[in-house]
């Protein structure tokens, strides 16, 4: 299980690169093995706010749907258009091409409350 070690992570299984006061967010190579083939990603809300720990959308793969929930509070700014067409990338590239929103960052105190590698390693590792 590929768990880079500049990344925050949350319990929920996303990931969170921060660039300023933007947040990357996806979900975790964990995750997208765990749910298979993803084969749509529905993201309702670009454009809103979103608040740490709900739910700002979901994936579908062959045989679910799992939410998706917000590691961070802020405006939802940008959604990977690209897997509109291509939804495998969640499986292909999580950390990379796969990544699913970016969020305009309200409160950075709530990063420290998210996992380093290690941590959510030994989470999923239990």
């Amino acid at each position: 299980m590929n768990t880079p070690a500049e990344l925050k992570y949350s319990k929920e299984h996303e990931w969170v690169k921060l660039e300023g006061k933007v947040a990357t967010i996806g979900i975790t190579d964990f995750a997208q093995s765990e749910l298979g083939d993803i084969v749509f990603v529905d993201i309702p809300n670009i454009g809103g706010s979103v608040a740490a720990g709900e739910v700002f959308g979901s994936v579908e793969a062959v045989k679910t749907v799992s939410d998706l929930f917000s590691p961070v509070s802020g405006k939802i700014i940008a959604f990977n258009d690209q897997l509109e067409s291509e939804p495998e990338k969640v499986n292909e590239e999580p950390y990379g091409q796969g990544w699913i929103i970016k969020v305009e960052i309200s409160n950075s105190d709530e990063l420290n409350q998210l996992l380093d590698a290690q941590q959510y390693a030994a989470l999923v590792s239990k």
